[in-house]
């Protein structure tokens, strides 16, 4: 059995406390669209708070819960966001919390709050959310598809089975 690190050598009675590293068995992987092993993943967010869900979410996407994370390639898994109509806001932020819009026009910019826009769709703020806390640039646009959020229990994507998961908050 032989070690990946040895001591490196500097001569005549003479070594250094570093190592040298065996470059023929270390060899660092780089994953890409090909190679990555994409799963889909069920959350449910029935009861929990919108940002800590959104940043889990965000984490699964974008693949750094996984080893061989690459953070200029799409690694991350495929995921599934149910019951999204029964998130939480703490404090006042049903009232207070604003999403604008800007239709294009001079003087088109438009608000709504939390409960107007959980009233007309409620998949869009855990949308909006974890859009956020993705790159803004083409890489996140693509990493953004790997997202399915539905309002309600059921899903179209039981084909895939997708395996649940659950966060500790």
């Amino acid at each position: 059995m032989s070690t990946i690190f040895a001591p490196l050598n500097l001569g005549k009675n003479r070594t250094r406390n570093t190592f040298a590293v065996d470059t023929l068995s270390y060899k660092t992987i780089s994953a890409n669209k090909e190679n990555a092993d994409k799963k889909w993943l069920l959350v449910d967010a029935e009861g929990q708070t919108l940002g800590r869900i959104a940043s889990e979410v965000a984490k699964l996407i974008r693949g750094k819960h996984k080893p061989n994370f690459t953070p200029h390639a799409d690694c991350g898994d495929y995921v599934v966001v149910i019951n999204a109509e029964k998130i939480k806001l703490t404090g006042k932020k049903w009232d207070q919390k604003i999403y604008m819009r800007y239709t294009g026009y001079p003087g088109g910019q438009r608000t709504r709050t939390a409960a107007e826009v959980m009233a007309r769709k409620p998949f869009s703020m855990v949308e909006e959310a974890v859009r956020g806390m993705l790159p803004k640039n083409t890489l996140g646009r693509a990493l953004f598809r790997n997202l399915h959020v539905y309002v309600g229990p059921s899903h179209k994507h039981e084909a895939q089975e997708p395996r649940t998961i659950t966060f500790n908050h």
